[in-house]
Protein backbone atom coordinates (compact mmCIF):
# COMPACT_ATOMS: atom_id res chain seq x y z
CA UNK A 1 0.00 0.00 0.00
CA UNK A 2 1.34 3.42 -0.90
CA UNK A 3 2.08 6.14 1.62
CA UNK A 4 -0.82 8.20 0.34
CA UNK A 5 -3.30 5.31 0.62
CA UNK A 6 -2.74 5.02 4.36
CA UNK A 7 -3.40 8.69 4.98
CA UNK A 8 -6.34 9.18 2.65
CA UNK A 9 -8.98 8.64 5.31
CA UNK A 10 -8.45 12.11 6.79
CA UNK A 11 -11.79 13.72 7.68
CA UNK A 12 -13.12 16.33 5.27
CA UNK A 13 -15.00 19.56 5.93
CA UNK A 14 -18.75 19.48 5.34
CA UNK A 15 -19.63 23.18 5.39
CA UNK A 16 -20.74 23.08 1.72
CA UNK A 17 -23.24 20.61 0.27
CA UNK A 18 -20.94 20.55 -2.76
CA UNK A 19 -17.46 19.26 -2.06
CA UNK A 20 -14.53 21.15 -3.52
CA UNK A 21 -11.23 20.58 -5.25
CA UNK A 22 -9.34 23.89 -5.25
CA UNK A 23 -6.72 24.50 -7.94
CA UNK A 24 -4.33 27.26 -7.01
CA UNK A 25 -2.85 28.75 -10.19
CA UNK A 26 -4.06 28.44 -13.76
CA UNK A 27 -0.98 28.11 -15.95
CA UNK A 28 0.34 24.85 -17.47
CA UNK A 29 -0.13 22.68 -14.39
CA UNK A 30 -3.31 24.20 -13.02
CA UNK A 31 -5.15 24.31 -16.34
CA UNK A 32 -4.26 20.70 -17.15
CA UNK A 33 -5.34 19.54 -13.69
CA UNK A 34 -8.69 21.26 -14.20
CA UNK A 35 -9.18 19.47 -17.53
CA UNK A 36 -8.42 16.03 -16.10
CA UNK A 37 -10.57 16.55 -13.01
CA UNK A 38 -13.53 17.96 -14.97
CA UNK A 39 -13.60 14.83 -17.10
CA UNK A 40 -13.84 12.51 -14.10
CA UNK A 41 -15.52 14.31 -11.19
CA UNK A 42 -18.67 12.67 -9.77
CA UNK A 43 -21.83 14.55 -8.94
CA UNK A 44 -21.63 16.58 -5.77
CA UNK A 45 -18.09 17.75 -6.48
CA UNK A 46 -16.85 20.98 -8.04
CA UNK A 47 -13.58 22.53 -9.15
CA UNK A 48 -12.69 26.06 -8.03
CA UNK A 49 -9.71 27.35 -10.01
CA UNK A 50 -8.10 30.44 -8.46
CA UNK A 51 -5.78 32.62 -10.51
CA UNK A 52 -4.59 36.22 -10.29
CA UNK A 53 -5.13 36.92 -13.97
CA UNK A 54 -8.35 38.48 -15.19
CA UNK A 55 -11.62 36.70 -15.81
CA UNK A 56 -13.27 39.12 -18.19
CA UNK A 57 -10.34 39.20 -20.56
CA UNK A 58 -7.50 36.70 -20.64
CA UNK A 59 -6.74 34.45 -17.74
CA UNK A 60 -4.26 31.90 -19.00
CA UNK A 61 -0.85 33.55 -18.98
CA UNK A 62 1.87 32.00 -21.13
CA UNK A 63 4.64 32.45 -18.59
CA UNK A 64 7.17 30.46 -20.58
CA UNK A 65 10.46 32.29 -20.88
CA UNK A 66 10.92 30.89 -24.36
CA UNK A 67 8.11 33.18 -25.54
CA UNK A 68 8.31 36.00 -23.04
CA UNK A 69 11.96 36.83 -23.58
CA UNK A 70 11.16 37.18 -27.28
CA UNK A 71 8.02 39.26 -26.71
CA UNK A 72 9.92 41.57 -24.34
CA UNK A 73 12.38 42.35 -27.15
CA UNK A 74 10.60 42.08 -30.51
CA UNK A 75 7.55 44.30 -31.02
CA UNK A 76 4.35 43.16 -32.68
CA UNK A 77 3.65 39.82 -30.97
CA UNK A 78 3.09 40.72 -27.30
CA UNK A 79 -0.69 40.16 -27.53
CA UNK A 80 -0.07 36.47 -28.27
CA UNK A 81 1.24 35.88 -24.76
CA UNK A 82 -2.23 35.86 -23.17
CA UNK A 83 -4.52 32.95 -23.95
CA UNK A 84 -8.12 32.71 -22.72
CA UNK A 85 -9.65 30.05 -20.54
CA UNK A 86 -12.49 28.46 -22.46
CA UNK A 87 -13.49 25.39 -20.42
CA UNK A 88 -14.44 26.73 -16.97
CA UNK A 89 -16.90 29.62 -16.46
CA UNK A 90 -15.89 32.56 -14.31
CA UNK A 91 -17.38 33.67 -11.00
CA UNK A 92 -16.97 36.59 -8.68
CA UNK A 93 -15.32 36.08 -5.34
CA UNK A 94 -18.55 36.73 -3.47
CA UNK A 95 -20.48 34.13 -5.47
CA UNK A 96 -18.19 31.17 -4.80
CA UNK A 97 -20.14 29.81 -1.79
CA UNK A 98 -23.32 29.49 -3.85
CA UNK A 99 -21.70 27.89 -6.92
CA UNK A 100 -22.28 24.16 -7.28
CA UNK A 101 -20.53 23.75 -10.64
CA UNK A 102 -16.94 24.20 -11.75
CA UNK A 103 -15.83 27.84 -11.63
CA UNK A 104 -12.73 29.99 -11.86
CA UNK A 105 -12.20 33.15 -9.90
CA UNK A 106 -9.71 36.00 -10.10
CA UNK A 107 -8.17 36.46 -6.68
CA UNK A 108 -4.92 36.53 -4.77
CA UNK A 109 -4.33 33.73 -2.28
CA UNK A 110 -3.11 35.15 1.01
CA UNK A 111 -2.91 31.99 3.15
CA UNK A 112 -3.55 28.25 3.14
CA UNK A 113 -4.04 25.57 5.76
CA UNK A 114 -5.14 21.94 5.68
CA UNK A 115 -8.62 22.60 4.33
CA UNK A 116 -9.00 26.33 3.75
CA UNK A 117 -7.52 29.13 1.70
CA UNK A 118 -7.97 32.84 2.27
CA UNK A 119 -8.56 34.91 -0.85
CA UNK A 120 -8.64 38.58 -1.68
CA UNK A 121 -9.10 40.53 -4.84
CA UNK A 122 -5.84 41.73 -6.37
CA UNK A 123 -6.13 45.08 -4.58
CA UNK A 124 -4.99 44.32 -1.03
CA UNK A 125 -7.30 46.79 0.66
CA UNK A 126 -10.41 44.89 -0.43
CA UNK A 127 -12.20 42.47 1.87
CA UNK A 128 -10.96 38.90 2.11
CA UNK A 129 -12.97 35.70 1.68
CA UNK A 130 -12.32 32.10 2.66
CA UNK A 131 -12.76 28.92 0.65
CA UNK A 132 -12.93 25.50 2.28
CA UNK A 133 -11.65 22.61 0.18
CA UNK A 134 -11.48 18.83 0.37
CA UNK A 135 -8.48 18.57 -1.94
CA UNK A 136 -6.13 21.19 -3.36
CA UNK A 137 -3.58 21.29 -6.16
CA UNK A 138 -0.93 23.91 -5.49
CA UNK A 139 0.26 25.06 -8.93
CA UNK A 140 1.54 28.56 -8.19
CA UNK A 141 4.86 27.96 -9.93
CA UNK A 142 7.69 30.45 -9.56
CA UNK A 143 8.37 34.07 -10.37
CA UNK A 144 11.01 35.35 -12.71
CA UNK A 145 13.41 38.25 -12.27
CA UNK A 146 13.06 41.77 -13.59
CA UNK A 147 13.38 41.21 -17.35
CA UNK A 148 10.05 39.44 -17.78
CA UNK A 149 8.37 38.97 -14.41
CA UNK A 150 5.05 40.78 -14.87
CA UNK A 151 3.88 40.55 -11.28
CA UNK A 152 5.65 42.87 -8.90
CA UNK A 153 8.26 41.16 -6.72
CA UNK A 154 10.25 44.27 -5.92
CA UNK A 155 13.32 44.11 -3.74
CA UNK A 156 13.38 40.32 -3.78
CA UNK A 157 16.38 39.50 -1.66
CA UNK A 158 16.99 43.20 -1.06
CA UNK A 159 18.70 43.73 -4.43
CA UNK A 160 17.49 46.32 -6.92
CA UNK A 161 19.86 48.09 -9.30
CA UNK A 162 19.71 51.84 -8.77
CA UNK A 163 20.32 52.43 -12.47
CA UNK A 164 17.22 50.59 -13.63
CA UNK A 165 15.08 52.59 -16.08
CA UNK A 166 11.74 53.98 -14.85
CA UNK A 167 9.33 51.52 -13.36
CA UNK A 168 7.40 49.22 -15.66
CA UNK A 169 3.63 49.90 -15.61
CA UNK A 170 1.78 48.03 -12.88
CA UNK A 171 0.34 44.70 -13.95
CA UNK A 172 -2.95 43.69 -12.33
CA UNK A 173 -3.82 40.59 -14.33
CA UNK A 174 -5.49 41.93 -17.48
CA UNK A 175 -4.39 41.45 -21.07
CA UNK A 176 -4.20 45.19 -21.75
CA UNK A 177 -1.90 45.69 -18.75
CA UNK A 178 0.29 42.80 -19.83
CA UNK A 179 0.62 44.16 -23.35
CA UNK A 180 1.54 47.60 -21.99
CA UNK A 181 4.15 46.05 -19.70
CA UNK A 182 5.78 44.09 -22.51
CA UNK A 183 5.80 47.12 -24.81
CA UNK A 184 7.55 49.16 -22.14
CA UNK A 185 10.20 46.47 -21.87
CA UNK A 186 10.65 46.58 -25.64
CA UNK A 187 11.22 50.33 -25.43
CA UNK A 188 13.87 49.89 -22.73
CA UNK A 189 15.80 47.44 -24.88
CA UNK A 190 15.46 49.61 -27.98
CA UNK A 191 16.74 52.71 -26.16
CA UNK A 192 19.83 51.04 -24.73
CA UNK A 193 23.14 51.23 -26.60
CA UNK A 194 24.65 48.38 -24.60
CA UNK A 195 23.03 45.55 -22.64
CA UNK A 196 24.46 43.27 -19.95
CA UNK A 197 22.64 39.96 -19.48
CA UNK A 198 23.55 38.19 -16.24
CA UNK A 199 22.98 34.44 -16.24
CA UNK A 200 23.66 31.86 -18.95
CA UNK A 201 20.68 29.56 -18.56
CA UNK A 202 17.96 29.27 -21.18
CA UNK A 203 16.47 32.65 -20.26
CA UNK A 204 19.76 34.54 -20.42
CA UNK A 205 20.86 32.90 -23.67
CA UNK A 206 17.56 33.65 -25.36
CA UNK A 207 17.47 37.25 -24.15
CA UNK A 208 21.03 37.91 -25.32
CA UNK A 209 20.58 36.22 -28.68
CA UNK A 210 17.21 37.87 -29.36
CA UNK A 211 18.55 41.35 -28.57
CA UNK A 212 21.62 40.78 -30.72
CA UNK A 213 19.51 39.50 -33.61
CA UNK A 214 16.94 42.31 -33.51
CA UNK A 215 19.50 45.04 -32.81
CA UNK A 216 22.83 43.94 -34.33
CA UNK A 217 24.31 47.41 -33.70
CA UNK A 218 24.00 47.07 -29.91
CA UNK A 219 26.82 45.79 -27.70
CA UNK A 220 25.39 42.74 -25.92
CA UNK A 221 27.37 41.03 -23.17
CA UNK A 222 26.43 37.77 -21.45
CA UNK A 223 27.98 37.09 -18.03
CA UNK A 224 27.91 33.49 -16.84
CA UNK A 225 29.51 31.86 -13.81
CA UNK A 226 30.23 28.54 -15.49
CA UNK A 227 32.56 27.77 -18.39
CA UNK A 228 31.09 25.56 -21.16
CA UNK A 229 28.78 27.98 -23.01
CA UNK A 230 28.80 28.15 -26.78
CA UNK A 231 26.81 29.14 -29.84
CA UNK A 232 26.57 32.94 -29.64
CA UNK A 233 29.56 33.86 -31.82
CA UNK A 234 27.65 34.39 -35.03
CA UNK A 235 25.34 36.89 -33.30
CA UNK A 236 28.30 38.91 -32.04
CA UNK A 237 27.38 38.43 -28.39
CA UNK A 238 30.33 39.02 -26.08
CA UNK A 239 30.43 36.17 -23.57
CA UNK A 240 32.31 36.38 -20.27
CA UNK A 241 32.59 33.03 -18.50
CA UNK A 242 33.68 31.94 -15.06
CA UNK A 243 32.68 35.26 -13.48
CA UNK A 244 29.91 36.19 -11.05
CA UNK A 245 28.29 39.58 -10.70
CA UNK A 246 29.02 41.44 -7.48
CA UNK A 247 25.47 42.43 -6.54
CA UNK A 248 26.81 45.05 -4.17
CA UNK A 249 28.11 46.96 -7.18
CA UNK A 250 24.53 47.48 -8.33
CA UNK A 251 24.04 49.80 -5.39
CA UNK A 252 27.23 51.77 -5.91
CA UNK A 253 27.35 52.52 -9.62
CA UNK A 254 29.18 55.73 -10.49
CA UNK A 255 26.55 57.17 -12.84
CA UNK A 256 23.59 59.09 -11.50
CA UNK A 257 20.09 57.84 -12.15
CA UNK A 258 18.78 59.45 -15.32
CA UNK A 259 22.25 60.03 -16.76
CA UNK A 260 22.90 59.09 -20.39
CA UNK A 261 26.34 57.72 -19.51
CA UNK A 262 26.82 53.94 -19.38
CA UNK A 263 26.66 52.44 -15.90
CA UNK A 264 29.50 50.32 -14.55
CA UNK A 265 29.14 47.13 -12.50
CA UNK A 266 31.79 44.74 -11.16
CA UNK A 267 32.27 41.02 -10.98
CA UNK A 268 33.43 39.40 -7.76
CA UNK A 269 36.96 39.33 -9.15
CA UNK A 270 36.88 43.12 -9.62
CA UNK A 271 36.36 43.18 -13.38
CA UNK A 272 34.30 46.19 -14.52
CA UNK A 273 31.58 45.97 -17.17
CA UNK A 274 29.70 48.97 -18.56
CA UNK A 275 26.14 48.82 -19.91
CA UNK A 276 23.07 51.00 -20.33
CA UNK A 277 20.65 48.22 -19.42
CA UNK A 278 21.07 45.29 -17.03
CA UNK A 279 18.89 42.18 -17.37
CA UNK A 280 19.10 39.82 -14.41
CA UNK A 281 18.40 36.30 -15.66
CA UNK A 282 19.63 34.62 -12.50
CA UNK A 283 16.84 32.12 -12.04
CA UNK A 284 13.35 31.51 -10.78
CA UNK A 285 12.16 31.82 -7.21
CA UNK A 286 9.54 29.19 -6.24
CA UNK A 287 6.23 30.64 -5.06
CA UNK A 288 6.09 28.51 -1.92
CA UNK A 289 5.78 31.22 0.72
CA UNK A 290 2.18 30.20 1.49
CA UNK A 291 3.26 26.62 2.21
CA UNK A 292 6.17 27.83 4.32
CA UNK A 293 3.79 29.97 6.37
CA UNK A 294 1.47 26.98 6.87
CA UNK A 295 4.23 24.53 7.81
CA UNK A 296 7.91 25.46 7.35
CA UNK A 297 8.86 21.78 7.34
CA UNK A 298 7.21 21.28 3.93
CA UNK A 299 9.62 23.64 2.13
CA UNK A 300 13.29 22.83 1.64
CA UNK A 301 15.27 25.71 3.17
CA UNK A 302 18.10 25.53 0.61
CA UNK A 303 15.98 25.56 -2.56
CA UNK A 304 12.63 26.99 -1.48
CA UNK A 305 10.90 24.06 -3.17
CA UNK A 306 8.00 22.14 -1.68
CA UNK A 307 8.74 18.58 -0.59
CA UNK A 308 6.49 16.04 -2.30
CA UNK A 309 5.99 12.31 -2.51
CA UNK A 310 5.96 10.69 -5.91
CA UNK A 311 2.19 10.83 -5.71
CA UNK A 312 2.74 14.64 -5.81
CA UNK A 313 1.28 14.98 -2.29
CA UNK A 314 2.85 17.54 0.02
CA UNK A 315 5.24 15.88 2.43
CA UNK A 316 7.10 16.65 5.64
CA UNK A 317 10.46 14.86 5.38
CA UNK A 318 12.00 13.39 8.51
CA UNK A 319 14.73 15.56 10.05
CA UNK A 320 18.23 14.37 9.31
CA UNK A 321 21.58 15.71 8.20
CA UNK A 322 21.43 16.37 4.43
CA UNK A 323 23.78 14.34 2.30
CA UNK A 324 25.62 15.97 -0.59
CA UNK A 325 25.77 13.66 -3.58
CA UNK A 326 28.81 13.23 -5.76
CA UNK A 327 28.46 15.58 -8.70
CA UNK A 328 26.90 18.38 -6.66
CA UNK A 329 28.88 21.60 -6.59
CA UNK A 330 28.94 24.79 -4.61
CA UNK A 331 27.40 26.83 -7.42
CA UNK A 332 23.88 25.46 -6.82
CA UNK A 333 23.48 24.90 -10.58
CA UNK A 334 20.65 22.52 -11.42
CA UNK A 335 19.80 20.03 -14.12
CA UNK A 336 18.15 22.71 -16.27
CA UNK A 337 21.50 24.44 -16.83
CA UNK A 338 23.09 21.05 -17.53
CA UNK A 339 20.52 20.40 -20.25
CA UNK A 340 21.32 23.77 -21.83
CA UNK A 341 25.04 23.00 -21.73
CA UNK A 342 24.54 19.63 -23.40
CA UNK A 343 22.73 21.38 -26.24
CA UNK A 344 25.43 24.03 -26.70
CA UNK A 345 28.64 22.12 -26.08
CA UNK A 346 29.44 21.40 -29.74
CA UNK A 347 28.69 24.86 -31.10
CA UNK A 348 31.35 27.52 -31.93
CA UNK A 349 32.57 29.60 -29.02
CA UNK A 350 33.74 33.20 -28.76
CA UNK A 351 34.28 33.97 -25.09
CA UNK A 352 36.46 35.66 -22.53
CA UNK A 353 37.18 33.35 -19.58
CA UNK A 354 38.14 34.28 -16.04
CA UNK A 355 40.28 32.20 -13.73
CA UNK A 356 40.23 31.36 -10.07
CA UNK A 357 36.58 32.31 -9.52
CA UNK A 358 34.71 30.21 -6.98
CA UNK A 359 32.79 32.66 -4.82
CA UNK A 360 29.10 31.99 -4.37
CA UNK A 361 26.22 34.24 -5.41
CA UNK A 362 22.45 33.85 -5.78
CA UNK A 363 21.63 30.51 -7.37
CA UNK A 364 20.91 30.31 -11.08
CA UNK A 365 17.92 28.06 -11.61
CA UNK A 366 16.99 28.59 -15.25
CA UNK A 367 13.69 27.56 -16.74
CA UNK A 368 13.87 25.35 -19.82
CA UNK A 369 11.43 25.28 -22.69
CA UNK A 370 9.98 22.29 -24.43
CA UNK A 371 7.04 22.16 -26.78
CA UNK A 372 3.72 21.81 -24.98
CA UNK A 373 2.75 18.13 -25.04
CA UNK A 374 -0.26 16.68 -26.72
CA UNK A 375 -3.35 15.97 -24.66
CA UNK A 376 -2.56 12.26 -24.51
CA UNK A 377 -1.76 10.95 -21.06
CA UNK A 378 1.74 10.23 -19.90
CA UNK A 379 2.72 6.65 -18.97
CA UNK A 380 1.27 5.54 -15.66
CA UNK A 381 4.30 3.71 -14.33
CA UNK A 382 4.65 3.06 -10.62
CA UNK A 383 7.99 3.73 -8.94
CA UNK A 384 9.26 3.01 -5.47
CA UNK A 385 8.62 5.64 -2.84
CA UNK A 386 11.99 4.80 -1.35
CA UNK A 387 13.77 6.67 -4.14
CA UNK A 388 15.77 9.80 -3.39
CA UNK A 389 14.26 13.22 -3.99
CA UNK A 390 16.19 16.18 -5.31
CA UNK A 391 16.51 17.44 -1.76
CA UNK A 392 18.32 14.20 -0.91
CA UNK A 393 15.42 13.08 1.29
CA UNK A 394 14.97 9.36 1.89
CA UNK A 395 11.28 8.55 1.82
CA UNK A 396 10.26 6.00 4.40
CA UNK A 397 7.75 3.59 2.82
CA UNK A 398 5.90 3.50 6.15
CA UNK A 399 5.82 7.27 6.56
CA UNK A 400 2.38 8.86 6.30
CA UNK A 401 2.06 12.30 4.78
CA UNK A 402 0.51 14.88 7.07
CA UNK A 403 -1.13 16.53 4.05
CA UNK A 404 -2.72 13.75 1.96
CA UNK A 405 -5.22 16.17 0.44
CA UNK A 406 -2.73 18.81 -0.78
CA UNK A 407 -0.80 18.20 -4.00
CA UNK A 408 2.00 20.37 -5.40
CA UNK A 409 2.98 20.44 -9.07
CA UNK A 410 5.19 22.45 -11.39
CA UNK A 411 7.99 24.85 -10.54
CA UNK A 412 6.99 24.97 -6.86
CA UNK A 413 7.59 21.24 -6.36
CA UNK A 414 10.85 19.49 -5.55
CA UNK A 415 9.90 16.78 -8.01
CA UNK A 416 12.81 14.38 -8.17
CA UNK A 417 15.13 16.47 -10.36
CA UNK A 418 12.47 17.11 -12.99
CA UNK A 419 13.42 19.95 -15.27
CA UNK A 420 11.50 23.20 -14.67
CA UNK A 421 9.32 23.52 -17.76
CA UNK A 422 5.70 23.77 -18.82
CA UNK A 423 5.51 20.18 -20.04
CA UNK A 424 6.81 18.96 -16.67
CA UNK A 425 4.06 20.80 -14.79
CA UNK A 426 1.54 19.42 -17.28
CA UNK A 427 2.43 15.79 -16.59
CA UNK A 428 2.75 16.27 -12.84
CA UNK A 429 -0.71 17.83 -12.83
CA UNK A 430 -2.10 14.78 -14.61
CA UNK A 431 -0.69 12.52 -11.90
CA UNK A 432 -2.06 14.73 -9.12
CA UNK A 433 -5.51 15.01 -10.71
CA UNK A 434 -5.84 11.28 -11.34
CA UNK A 435 -4.80 10.56 -7.76
CA UNK A 436 -7.44 12.94 -6.44
CA UNK A 437 -10.04 11.10 -8.54
CA UNK A 438 -8.84 7.84 -7.01
CA UNK A 439 -9.12 9.24 -3.49
CA UNK A 440 -12.60 10.60 -4.20
CA UNK A 441 -13.58 7.19 -5.54
CA UNK A 442 -12.36 5.48 -2.38
CA UNK A 443 -14.29 7.90 -0.20
CA UNK A 444 -17.48 7.86 -2.24
CA UNK A 445 -17.39 4.26 -3.53
CA UNK A 446 -18.57 5.33 -6.97
CA UNK A 447 -17.15 4.77 -10.43
CA UNK A 448 -15.36 7.77 -11.89
CA UNK A 449 -13.86 6.63 -15.17
CA UNK A 450 -15.00 3.23 -16.31
CA UNK A 451 -11.79 2.12 -17.99
CA UNK A 452 -9.56 3.11 -15.05
CA UNK A 453 -8.87 0.84 -12.13
CA UNK A 454 -9.32 3.50 -9.47
CA UNK A 455 -8.98 0.99 -6.66
CA UNK A 456 -5.34 0.48 -7.57
CA UNK A 457 -2.39 2.08 -5.85
CA UNK A 458 -2.06 5.79 -6.29
CA UNK A 459 -0.04 6.72 -9.33
CA UNK A 460 3.56 7.78 -8.75
CA UNK A 461 5.40 10.35 -10.82
CA UNK A 462 8.84 9.86 -12.33
CA UNK A 463 10.43 12.49 -14.60
CA UNK A 464 10.96 11.66 -18.23
CA UNK A 465 14.21 12.40 -20.07
CA UNK A 466 15.16 16.08 -20.36
CA UNK A 467 13.37 17.96 -23.12
CA UNK A 468 14.61 21.45 -23.89
CA UNK A 469 14.68 23.90 -26.76
CA UNK A 470 16.73 27.09 -26.69
CA UNK A 471 16.52 29.74 -29.40
CA UNK A 472 19.66 31.41 -30.72
CA UNK A 473 18.31 34.45 -32.51
CA UNK A 474 15.24 34.60 -34.72
CA UNK A 475 15.53 31.32 -36.62
CA UNK A 476 18.20 29.07 -35.10
CA UNK A 477 17.67 26.83 -32.08
CA UNK A 478 19.30 23.94 -30.27
CA UNK A 479 17.35 21.16 -28.61
CA UNK A 480 17.53 17.95 -26.66
CA UNK A 481 14.68 15.47 -26.99
CA UNK A 482 14.74 11.82 -25.90
CA UNK A 483 18.51 11.93 -25.57
CA UNK A 484 19.03 13.38 -29.07
CA UNK A 485 20.80 16.75 -29.28
CA UNK A 486 20.53 18.76 -32.48
CA UNK A 487 20.01 22.13 -34.12
CA UNK A 488 17.25 23.60 -36.24
CA UNK A 489 17.03 26.68 -38.43
CA UNK A 490 13.28 26.88 -38.95
CA UNK A 491 12.28 29.39 -36.27
CA UNK A 492 9.66 32.08 -36.75
CA UNK A 493 9.36 35.44 -35.03
CA UNK A 494 6.44 34.61 -32.72
CA UNK A 495 7.84 31.17 -31.80
CA UNK A 496 4.77 29.41 -33.20
CA UNK A 497 2.38 30.97 -30.71
CA UNK A 498 -0.61 29.46 -32.54
CA UNK A 499 0.61 25.98 -31.58
CA UNK A 500 0.37 26.85 -27.89
CA UNK A 501 -3.05 28.44 -28.39
CA UNK A 502 -4.21 25.22 -30.05
CA UNK A 503 -2.85 23.14 -27.17
CA UNK A 504 -4.90 25.34 -24.83
CA UNK A 505 -8.11 24.51 -26.69
CA UNK A 506 -8.14 27.10 -29.48
CA UNK A 507 -7.16 25.37 -32.73
CA UNK A 508 -7.06 27.24 -36.04
CA UNK A 509 -6.66 30.56 -34.24
CA UNK A 510 -6.04 33.54 -36.54
CA UNK A 511 -3.85 36.59 -36.01
CA UNK A 512 -6.99 38.63 -35.40
CA UNK A 513 -8.26 36.13 -32.83
CA UNK A 514 -5.07 36.53 -30.79
CA UNK A 515 -5.67 40.30 -30.55
CA UNK A 516 -9.13 39.84 -29.00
Amino acid sequence: MSVATKASSTSMPTTFPTRTVAILGGSYGGSRAAQVLAEGMPQGWRIVLVDRNSLEEYSFFVSDVYNFSRYAVLAGHEHKAFIPYINIPSSSLSDIPSCSSHVRVQATITSIDNHRIILSQNLPELQQSSLDFDYAIYALGSHLPSPIGLWNHQNEGGVKPIFEPPEIPTYGGTKSEGISSLRERQKRVEAATSVLVVGGGALGIQFASDIAAVYPQKRVTLLHSRHPLQGLQELNVRVILGERLDFESLQHTSAMKGSSEPRVVRTLSGREISADLLLLCTGQTPNTGLLRDMDPRTVAPDTGLACVLRTMQLYVPPPFEPHKFQGDDDDDDDDDDDAVLRCLKNLPLDTEEATGQSESSPSSISIAYADLPSTSSSPRTLYSLSALSSTDTLLDPCQETLYPNIFVVGDAADAFDAIKAGHTAYYQAEVAARNILRLIHRDEKVGIVAEDDLDSELEEYAPGPPAIKVSLGMTKSVYEMNGVVGTKNDGVEDLNAAVIWAACGMPDVSEEDMFA
